[in-house]
This record gives C-alpha cells, structure tokens and sequence, in this order.
C-alpha cells in the first residue's frame, strides 16, 4: 500500500475503520486522539480513581490477577503490581511479528482506550499515539497468546516499551532497547497507575488487527482468481457460456453473480473463445475447475462478507477486563474472548485452500497434453529436452498442500491456562498467524497459474485473447519473456507473483474493462 502519511487519522470519533487501520499499519498514516476521547478518558479515570481507596476488593485495581485475584494489594504496591503484570506477561518466544501487524495492535488498543471504557489515564492513551506517529514499533515474539484474556503476551511486549522496557525498531529498521527508542523520539516512558496494565494487554487487538489486514489481501486475491481463472479457461480452449447472468441468476448467490460477471468481462472480446464457437466444436462442458469458478469464487467472496461484518463489529467494540461502564460502574466481563475473530479466520483459511486447490487444478491442466487441447507437453519448447513448466506445478501442489494443513481450525483446540482459571481459550491468535501465511501461499499459487496461462494464451499465436488477458499478459511479459527454450524459473515465478500481490495483474486488466467486482 502507497503511504498516506498526509491522512490523518482521529481515534475515537466512532469505530475505526477498516481503511484507517490499513493506512496506519501499511502507510504509517498519522494518528490523533479526539476530543471526545480525550473526555471520555478522564472521565472514567475519574471513577477509577475514586475506587482506589475503597475498601472492597476491585479486580485489577486493588487484585492480584487471574488465579491469583483473590489476593488484595496495598495501595503501595499496586504501582508495583502493574509493572509485575506486563513484564509477566511479556512471556513470548519465537521470531518478531510483521511491522504491520504491531502497528494494527497499538492503533486498535488506542482505540480502545479511546472508548473511556478502560480507566487508564489521558497521559497512557496518548503514549500510544506517540508511537505510532514516531513509527516506534515494539518487537513483539511470534508465540504467546491464547486468544483469550486478550492477546495477553503479545501486547504484553507493546505496553513494555511504553514503559521504556523491551525492544522496538525504529524509524530507520533498527531494533533498540524501549529506552532507547523511546529517548530518541522524546517521549516519556509511562509509570503505569491502577488498572493500567489490564488495560493495555486485555484486548483482542492482534488478532483483530491480522484480521483486518486479510480482509484487504482477500479481496484484493479474489479478483486475481478470476483474472487467472478467466485466463485458464480462455488458453484452454473452454466455453464462457456457463458464466451467463441468466444461468448465474438461477442461483443467487451474491459473490457467485459478482466472479460470474468479472469472468464475462475479462473474455470479452477474446479472438480465441470465438475460434470454437462453432458446430463444429464437440466439447459440451469443461472440467469443474473451469466450469464451477464463480460457484467457488463466489463462495469464498460471501464467506469474506460474513467476516468482514463481524471485524467491523469487533472495530466497534470496546475490550478490556474489568471495563468501566456507561453509567461508572467497574465490572467484570467475557468480551475478552477471541472465539467471534478466531472462528471467521479459520473459515477464510479453509477458504482460501480451496480457491488455490481449484486454481492448480487449472493448472495442471495445461501441462497435460492429452487435456491441454493441442499444446505442447508442459508447455515446453522442445518437449524432452525442456521441461517447460512440469515443476512449476509442483511448486504449486506444494503451497497448496500446506494450505490445507493451514485450514486445520485453530479454534477446536483449547489447553487450559492460569491454574484452570482461565479453562477454554480461543486461540484467536493462531488462528489468524496461519491465515497470514495461507494467503501469502495464495498469491503464489496465483502467480504460479498466472505465468503458466500467459504462456499458454501466447502458444495460441496466431489467435488474439481478449483485450483484458491481454494486457495482463504483456504487463508480465515486461518482466518475464514469453515461450521458448527453459530458463531459470523461480525469478519468474517471483515476477509473477509480485503482479498478483501488489495489484498490478488486476489493474492491467481494470484498465481495459474498468473495476472488476
């Protein structure tokens, strides 16, 4: 994503959106806290601050935490206890996190923050803020979080750098102690008060964040799906007169009418459908890879839609425990729980295996002479001597073969944590780590069959492909030249691959039939 560091975004005007989310994390975007949230946070810290003193045990204020929330802390310790809480907690291991998905955290928690529903003070709120605009990001362990009580361990790390604790890359990509980085930036390391720490780690903002970010990736790789889809079925020879609106219209589903119409706009045109319109063309229906794409597509683009409306209702949520109601009470509460996030990532993750199934069985297709309908054995130059694509493909089957171990749900396991305190878990987080990966594959995948459709249609010489293929297939060939004797392939399939993830296949073909759906 281009950098739109000049947009400002204001927290805690309403839910974020999804867009806002995406320009802090991708495009470093600047943040600001509103006016309204600047009140509603003393506001409630306010009613936080009347508690302390209180003789009644309240959790998080005046508790111990988890299991251990039976126990009361006297007032000179509780400043003690909330650092204890987040270096605790701070218990991750493995490789750091992508910049991004540390960025979705910090802005999500501050949105929260932003809600007054958590009782930390003005002057913790806007630490946060001043991270992200200093582009300081806490380094944050891969392995940690059960989705449950929060992402407790990962954003454990974000509020240890707040404290001038940890370690964070800096503006320039070097990773320092949080004093350090905090020093550079001229921002002071917080002294967290009463029911700070809970607040800063008691939220569902990694996997939240993970989320929104897919959803970009998603939609963005549906519409290459069709794009390579519409590319297969035209390079093999196959009959767009199954994508027919009144055929689709037979089933109403709503993504299966959105593919269906990119794929009639996409073989608009195409010199190489009309060559076997004819009577003299025997073939009745293609195989399901060809045939059902928008049945599959389709499906995938509703299962998005579902998820896309819980993240939007997870982005209007305020998460935290205990949580500081409307009306000044601090009560305890669930909201915490990762299963609404954890669920919808798993089923984009079976999702998104079955899109890159159908899309390597299209490929494959093309290397099979006695399928690929009068093209060469794997498409290679001089068949036996070159190999064309025969291991493309099985750099395809590869990917797609970890995907479905990706689509493996998640959220059916559960370890008890906390001395059974804490007895069922989400694991939200992990569940959205493996969906980031099963998309990367994807995009692999798609660029794999991408390269080999390009390759195919340019075989169909002296016959045209429709203006959108097209020009998909010469914004490839200007990285990557077309058929002939073999050559190193992985640069290739990396070219190819780029095309698919940063947009520019799509936008190829958007350029000559305008925005596909």
């Amino acid at each position: 994503m281009e950098s739109t560091r000049s947009e400002i975004v204001v927290v805690g005007k309403g839910p974020l959106r999804r867009a806002e989310v995406v320009a802090v994390a991708r495009g470093d975007a600047p943040v600001v806290l509103s006016g309204e949230a600047v009140s509603e946070i003393e506001a409630s810290r306010a009613i936080v601050e009347e508690l302390v003193a209180d003789e009644v045990a309240h959790y998080g204020i005046s508790t111990g935490f988890g299991a251990l929330a039976t126990r009361h802390i006297p007032v000179a310790q509780r400043a003690q206890l909330q650092r204890s809480l987040i270096r605790s907690h701070a218990a991750g291991s493995g490789p750091a996190v992508e910049r991004e998905v540390v960025r979705a955290m910090l802005l999500l928690r501050l949105s929260t923050l932003a809600t007054g529903r958590t009782g930390v003070r003005l002057a913790t709120a806007k630490t946060y803020a001043e991270l992200l605009n200093a582009a300081i990001t806490p380094v944050v362990p891969e392995h940690g979080s059960l989705g449950c009580s929060g992402d407790l361990a990962p954003l454990a790390a974000c509020a240890l750098v707040a404290m001038g604790e940890g370690q964070a890359e800096v503006a320039d990509g070097r990773v320092v102690p949080g004093a350090e980085a905090l020093a550079s930036a001229g921002i002071d390391a917080v002294v967290l008060a009463e029911k700070e720490g809970l607040a800063l780690v008691n939220g569902t903002d990694g996997m939240l964040g993970m989320l929104v970010l897919a959803l970009e990736d998603f939609r963005a790789l549906l519409r290459s799906a069709d794009l390579t889809a519409a590319m297969s079925v035209e390079a093999q020879l196959g009959t767009d007169a199954v994508f027919a609106a009144d055929l689709q219209a037979l089933r109403p589903q709503l993504g299966q009418a959105e593919s269906a119409a990119n794929l009639r706009a996409l073989l608009a045109g195409s010199a190489i459908m009309e060559s076997h319109r004819g009577p003299e063309c025997t073939r009745v229906q293609d195989a399901y890879s060809l045939r059902c794409a928008p049945q599959v597509h389709g499906a995938a683009r509703d299962t998005l839609a579902h998820a896309t409306q819980v993240v939007d209702r997870e982005l209007a949520s305020a998460i935290d425990n205990p949580v500081v109601t409307l009306d000044g009470r601090v009560e305890s509460n669930g909201n915490f729980h990762g299963a609404p996030l954890a669920y919808v990532a798993d089923f984009l993750a079976i999702v998104a295996a079955d899109v890159a199934s159908m899309a390597e069985r299209r490929t494959d297709r093309f290397l099979d002479p006695a399928r690929s309908h009068g093209l060469p054995a794997f498409l290679a130059g001089d068949p036996g001597v070159d190999s064309g694509h025969m291991i493309a493909q099985y750099t395809q089957a590869a990917v797609v073969s970890e995907m479905k171990r990706l689509a493996v749900p998640a959220s059916v396991d559960s370890i008890p944590s906390s001395a059974m305190q804490e007895d069922h878990v989400s694991m939200g987080w992990s569940a959205a780590r493996k969906l980031r990966r099963s998309l990367d594959g994807l995009a692999r995948v798609l660029g794999i069959e991408l390269l080999t459709a390009a390759r195919a249609l340019d075989l169909r010489a002296p016959l045209m492909p429709a203006p959108a293929t097209a020009a998909v297939r010469d914004r490839l060939r200007a990285t990557v030249a077309g058929p002939g004797p073999d050559r190193h392939l992985a640069p290739e399939i990396e070219s190819a691959v780029a095309l698919v993830r940063d947009g520019a296949a799509v936008a190829a073909a958007e350029s000559v039939v305008g925005a596909l759906r």
